[in-house]
């Protein structure tokens, strides 16, 4: 009889405890980028947390869309988890009309961080403020080319917002993600990019300017947007999903690893290393802050006429 009651308790608690079988987190854009290097900083801690391993799996192209398609597709059982910055959730269900997916698609888990966005160059562009950029932009119009990460992502309007309050045009090029683009800076493609503060240590750049509401603390001579005359605010922030349908008690635990990596000191020490501000939301919170996101942008893109062409 016990025999027979342990199986039965097996049997119940397999939907939300499958035997070692490993978690895959789709990280939507390339190795080396921001996103990638957050997702490998929480998957040691996560692995325990959960009790099983968990594969970092990444899935990139068409500005994160790909791998964030392919999670949408992922049966609901908690053993394919998204981890995904704004853009791709947010964003590109307004930006482009053919995606497979909306946020509807998802169950929030978690928010991890919230980062500053700043405005940046190689140490040789000749590039060292805003009024530079301007100026280069004014003289060689499209011929002056900067990076992003795909059509849609912040990278991309928050340059695009830039380019209309000065009232000049750049040549957008994008690229898979923020690896490529600091080999593309390596190889002189490229002067000018717009991204997450941990790129400039890690590569040796110069910042141009932070596209937030204050200075950077870690980057005290370095101006704001707004200081150089341009109001622009922007954050990349990131966290974790399931696909719908997923069952309670599975977002409950899902949840509760986030949580407890997230307090990690492992973690909490990598994320200072790597410039990333840990900012967590739990699923309600997350969700809620998720739908609002998503409003925002959206209202923003249809205001602004900004879509797939652009």
């Amino acid at each position: 009889m016990r025999t027979m009651l342990t199986a039965l308790a097996a049997a119940v608690m397999l939907p939300v405890l499958p035997a070692q079988a490993q978690v895959q987190m789709i990280v939507n854009f390339a190795a080396g980028g921001p996103t990638d290097i957050v997702g490998r900083l929480m998957q040691t801690e996560m692995a325990a947390a959960l009790g099983q391993p968990v594969v970092v799996r990444n899935v990139a192209g068409a500005a994160g869309t790909i791998g964030t398609a392919e999670a949408a597709r992922a049966r609901p059982d908690g053993q394919t988890i998204l981890f995904s910055p704004v853009g791709p959730v947010a964003i590109q269900p307004h930006y482009r009309r053919n995606l497979s997916y909306s946020l509807q698609s998802f169950e929030a888990i978690c928010q991890v961080a919230s980062s500053p966005v700043v405005m940046m160059t190689p140490r040789n562009s000749g590039l060292r403020t805003v009024a530079d950029v301007i100026a280069r932009a004014r003289r060689e119009g499209q011929g002056f080319p900067f990076a992003s990460t795909g059509h849609g992502t912040i990278p991309h309007i928050a340059m695009v917002g830039l380019m209309r309050l000065a009232n000049v045009e750049l040549n957008h090029i994008p690229y898979r993600g923020s690896g490529e683009v600091m080999l593309a800076f390596q190889q002189g493609q490229v002067q000018l990019f717009t991204d997450q503060t941990l790129l400039i240590r890690q590569y040796e750049l110069h910042p141009i300017a932070f596209l937030t509401e204050t200075r950077n603390p870690d980057f005290p001579d370095v101006p704001t947007m707004r200081e150089a005359g341009y109001d622009l605010v922007y954050t990349i922030w990131s966290g974790l999903y399931a696909p719908a349908g997923t069952p309670e008690p599975v977002l409950a635990r899902l949840e509760a690893a986030c949580d407890r990596t997230m307090r990690h000191p492992d973690v909490v020490a990598g994320m200072t290393r790597v410039a990333q501000p840990i900012l967590y939301r739990n699923r309600a919170d997350f969700a809620a802050f998720s739908r609002a996101e998503s409003e925002k942008f959206r209202a923003l893109i249809e205001a602004a006429g900004l879509r797939a062409a652009d």
